[in-house]
Protein backbone atom coordinates (compact mmCIF):
# COMPACT_ATOMS: atom_id res chain seq x y z
CA UNK A 1 0.00 0.00 0.00
CA UNK A 2 1.53 3.45 -0.96
CA UNK A 3 0.83 5.42 2.05
CA UNK A 4 0.09 8.86 1.68
CA UNK A 5 -0.28 8.57 -1.92
CA UNK A 6 -3.23 6.22 -2.99
CA UNK A 7 -6.47 6.15 -1.16
CA UNK A 8 -7.13 2.71 0.15
CA UNK A 9 -10.53 0.73 -0.95
CA UNK A 10 -11.99 -2.21 0.44
CA UNK A 11 -14.54 -3.60 -1.64
CA UNK A 12 -17.47 -5.36 0.93
CA UNK A 13 -20.04 -7.05 -2.42
CA UNK A 14 -21.41 -10.13 -2.73
CA UNK A 15 -21.51 -10.76 -6.34
CA UNK A 16 -17.75 -12.02 -7.20
CA UNK A 17 -17.61 -11.11 -10.59
CA UNK A 18 -18.97 -7.24 -10.04
CA UNK A 19 -16.21 -7.26 -7.13
CA UNK A 20 -13.51 -8.15 -9.93
CA UNK A 21 -14.26 -5.31 -11.66
CA UNK A 22 -14.36 -3.11 -9.46
CA UNK A 23 -10.84 -4.04 -8.39
CA UNK A 24 -9.82 -3.75 -11.84
CA UNK A 25 -11.19 -0.52 -12.40
CA UNK A 26 -10.04 0.57 -9.04
CA UNK A 27 -6.05 -0.38 -10.05
CA UNK A 28 -6.14 1.30 -12.98
CA UNK A 29 -6.75 4.57 -10.68
CA UNK A 30 -3.10 6.18 -9.70
CA UNK A 31 -4.74 7.84 -6.23
CA UNK A 32 -6.96 4.56 -5.59
CA UNK A 33 -5.81 1.56 -4.71
CA UNK A 34 -7.72 -1.87 -4.34
CA UNK A 35 -6.83 -3.52 -1.12
CA UNK A 36 -8.98 -6.48 -0.75
CA UNK A 37 -12.83 -7.88 -1.43
CA UNK A 38 -15.00 -9.04 1.41
CA UNK A 39 -18.25 -11.19 0.83
CA UNK A 40 -20.16 -10.82 3.69
CA UNK A 41 -20.67 -9.13 6.83
CA UNK A 42 -18.36 -11.42 8.83
CA UNK A 43 -15.51 -10.45 6.45
CA UNK A 44 -15.78 -7.04 6.01
CA UNK A 45 -15.99 -6.51 9.96
CA UNK A 46 -12.43 -8.30 9.79
CA UNK A 47 -10.64 -6.92 6.93
CA UNK A 48 -11.60 -3.89 7.76
CA UNK A 49 -9.80 -4.11 10.97
CA UNK A 50 -6.85 -5.88 9.58
CA UNK A 51 -6.41 -3.49 6.59
CA UNK A 52 -7.48 -0.08 8.23
CA UNK A 53 -8.61 0.90 4.39
CA UNK A 54 -9.27 4.62 3.83
CA UNK A 55 -12.66 4.21 2.04
CA UNK A 56 -15.28 0.99 1.96
CA UNK A 57 -17.52 0.68 -0.44
CA UNK A 58 -20.15 -1.70 0.22
CA UNK A 59 -23.33 -3.68 -0.88
CA UNK A 60 -25.96 -3.22 2.00
CA UNK A 61 -27.77 -6.79 0.20
CA UNK A 62 -25.09 -8.61 2.48
CA UNK A 63 -26.37 -12.37 2.92
CA UNK A 64 -24.97 -12.93 6.65
CA UNK A 65 -26.10 -9.32 7.69
CA UNK A 66 -27.99 -6.01 7.29
CA UNK A 67 -25.12 -4.11 5.01
CA UNK A 68 -26.21 -0.92 6.82
CA UNK A 69 -25.32 -2.34 10.49
CA UNK A 70 -22.48 -3.52 9.54
CA UNK A 71 -21.57 0.10 8.00
CA UNK A 72 -22.42 1.89 10.92
CA UNK A 73 -20.07 -0.68 13.46
CA UNK A 74 -17.31 0.01 10.94
CA UNK A 75 -17.87 3.34 11.64
CA UNK A 76 -17.94 3.15 15.61
CA UNK A 77 -15.01 1.30 15.84
CA UNK A 78 -13.05 2.69 12.90
CA UNK A 79 -14.04 6.41 12.79
CA UNK A 80 -11.13 7.27 10.37
CA UNK A 81 -12.28 4.74 7.73
CA UNK A 82 -15.37 6.57 5.34
CA UNK A 83 -18.00 4.40 4.10
CA UNK A 84 -19.93 4.47 0.70
CA UNK A 85 -23.10 2.67 -0.04
CA UNK A 86 -23.12 1.30 -3.68
CA UNK A 87 -26.85 -0.97 -3.94
CA UNK A 88 -29.31 -1.71 -6.72
CA UNK A 89 -31.79 -1.50 -4.26
CA UNK A 90 -34.32 1.82 -4.92
CA UNK A 91 -35.60 1.75 -1.48
CA UNK A 92 -35.82 5.24 -0.38
CA UNK A 93 -35.68 4.04 3.65
CA UNK A 94 -32.32 3.05 2.80
CA UNK A 95 -30.99 6.55 2.32
CA UNK A 96 -32.23 7.96 5.43
CA UNK A 97 -30.90 4.92 7.29
CA UNK A 98 -27.14 4.62 5.88
CA UNK A 99 -27.04 8.56 6.46
CA UNK A 100 -27.50 8.14 9.81
CA UNK A 101 -24.96 5.75 10.35
CA UNK A 102 -22.87 7.79 9.22
CA UNK A 103 -22.20 6.80 5.67
CA UNK A 104 -20.33 9.09 3.34
CA UNK A 105 -22.07 8.47 0.26
CA UNK A 106 -25.41 6.68 -1.85
CA UNK A 107 -24.94 5.48 -4.97
CA UNK A 108 -26.90 3.14 -7.25
CA UNK A 109 -25.12 0.71 -9.06
CA UNK A 110 -26.88 1.69 -12.28
CA UNK A 111 -25.17 5.07 -12.31
CA UNK A 112 -21.40 6.00 -13.76
CA UNK A 113 -18.39 3.99 -13.15
CA UNK A 114 -16.38 7.06 -12.58
CA UNK A 115 -19.17 8.66 -10.08
CA UNK A 116 -18.28 5.88 -7.87
CA UNK A 117 -14.50 6.65 -8.20
CA UNK A 118 -15.10 10.27 -7.51
CA UNK A 119 -17.58 9.81 -4.76
CA UNK A 120 -14.48 7.38 -3.04
CA UNK A 121 -12.16 10.31 -3.85
CA UNK A 122 -14.96 12.83 -2.39
CA UNK A 123 -15.45 10.54 1.01
CA UNK A 124 -11.61 10.39 1.47
CA UNK A 125 -11.56 14.45 1.51
CA UNK A 126 -14.44 14.70 4.44
CA UNK A 127 -17.17 14.96 1.97
CA UNK A 128 -20.69 13.01 1.13
CA UNK A 129 -21.72 12.09 -2.45
CA UNK A 130 -25.34 11.14 -3.44
CA UNK A 131 -26.75 9.96 -6.43
CA UNK A 132 -29.18 12.66 -8.43
CA UNK A 133 -31.41 10.22 -9.00
CA UNK A 134 -31.59 8.88 -5.95
CA UNK A 135 -31.69 12.28 -4.45
CA UNK A 136 -34.36 13.77 -6.48
CA UNK A 137 -36.92 10.48 -5.16
CA UNK A 138 -36.42 11.67 -1.51
CA UNK A 139 -36.73 15.38 -2.67
CA UNK A 140 -40.02 14.19 -4.22
CA UNK A 141 -41.18 11.69 -1.21
CA UNK A 142 -41.06 14.80 1.01
CA UNK A 143 -44.81 16.39 1.73
CA UNK A 144 -44.94 19.79 0.01
CA UNK A 145 -44.81 22.63 3.22
CA UNK A 146 -45.11 26.28 3.17
CA UNK A 147 -41.88 28.15 3.76
CA UNK A 148 -41.83 29.39 7.20
CA UNK A 149 -41.50 33.25 7.86
CA UNK A 150 -38.46 31.65 9.79
CA UNK A 151 -36.44 28.00 9.83
CA UNK A 152 -36.13 28.73 13.59
CA UNK A 153 -32.19 28.09 13.24
CA UNK A 154 -30.11 30.10 14.92
CA UNK A 155 -27.16 31.21 12.73
CA UNK A 156 -24.78 28.63 13.74
CA UNK A 157 -27.36 26.29 12.66
CA UNK A 158 -28.34 27.56 9.32
CA UNK A 159 -24.37 27.55 8.77
CA UNK A 160 -24.65 23.96 9.93
CA UNK A 161 -27.44 23.60 7.42
CA UNK A 162 -25.53 24.74 4.28
CA UNK A 163 -22.45 22.99 4.85
CA UNK A 164 -24.21 19.39 4.98
CA UNK A 165 -26.58 20.74 1.68
CA UNK A 166 -22.52 21.17 0.44
CA UNK A 167 -22.04 17.40 0.86
CA UNK A 168 -19.69 18.18 4.24
CA UNK A 169 -20.01 15.68 7.10
CA UNK A 170 -19.84 16.72 10.77
CA UNK A 171 -16.49 16.33 10.99
CA UNK A 172 -15.48 18.65 8.10
CA UNK A 173 -17.98 21.09 9.51
CA UNK A 174 -16.29 21.61 12.38
CA UNK A 175 -13.01 21.90 11.05
CA UNK A 176 -14.74 24.69 8.61
CA UNK A 177 -16.00 26.36 11.30
CA UNK A 178 -13.19 25.60 13.51
CA UNK A 179 -15.51 23.99 16.19
CA UNK A 180 -15.13 20.87 17.80
CA UNK A 181 -16.45 17.68 16.69
CA UNK A 182 -18.74 17.27 19.88
CA UNK A 183 -20.01 21.18 19.35
CA UNK A 184 -20.64 20.65 15.90
CA UNK A 185 -22.67 17.34 16.32
CA UNK A 186 -24.54 19.32 18.54
CA UNK A 187 -25.40 21.32 15.85
CA UNK A 188 -26.88 19.21 13.57
CA UNK A 189 -28.92 17.31 16.32
CA UNK A 190 -30.53 20.68 16.68
CA UNK A 191 -31.17 21.14 12.87
CA UNK A 192 -32.50 17.83 12.37
CA UNK A 193 -34.60 17.78 15.89
CA UNK A 194 -36.00 22.12 14.29
CA UNK A 195 -36.51 20.35 10.58
CA UNK A 196 -37.98 17.09 12.03
CA UNK A 197 -35.60 15.13 9.93
CA UNK A 198 -33.96 11.50 11.12
CA UNK A 199 -30.59 12.21 9.04
CA UNK A 200 -28.27 14.81 7.54
CA UNK A 201 -29.92 14.29 3.67
CA UNK A 202 -33.43 14.00 5.28
CA UNK A 203 -32.89 17.43 6.70
CA UNK A 204 -30.69 18.94 3.76
CA UNK A 205 -34.33 17.48 1.36
CA UNK A 206 -36.98 18.98 3.71
CA UNK A 207 -34.55 22.38 3.73
CA UNK A 208 -34.75 22.04 0.08
CA UNK A 209 -38.60 22.12 -0.27
CA UNK A 210 -38.91 24.86 2.50
CA UNK A 211 -36.38 27.27 0.57
CA UNK A 212 -34.44 27.30 3.59
CA UNK A 213 -31.22 26.35 1.46
CA UNK A 214 -29.77 29.29 -0.79
CA UNK A 215 -28.10 28.04 -3.62
CA UNK A 216 -24.21 29.25 -4.12
CA UNK A 217 -23.64 30.20 -0.44
CA UNK A 218 -20.84 27.46 1.24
Amino acid sequence: MKHGEAISVLVVDGHQTFAELLGHALAGQPDLEYVGHARTGAEALQLAQQLQPDVILLDPDLSDADGIAIAELIRVRQPDTRVVILTASDEGALVGRATAAGAAGFLSKNGALGDVLNALRTAHGGGMTVSTDILARLLRSQSPVVAPRSSGLTVREDEVLHLMAAGLDARAIARRLGISLHTCRGYVKAVLAKLGAHSQLEAVAIATRRGLIRPGRQ
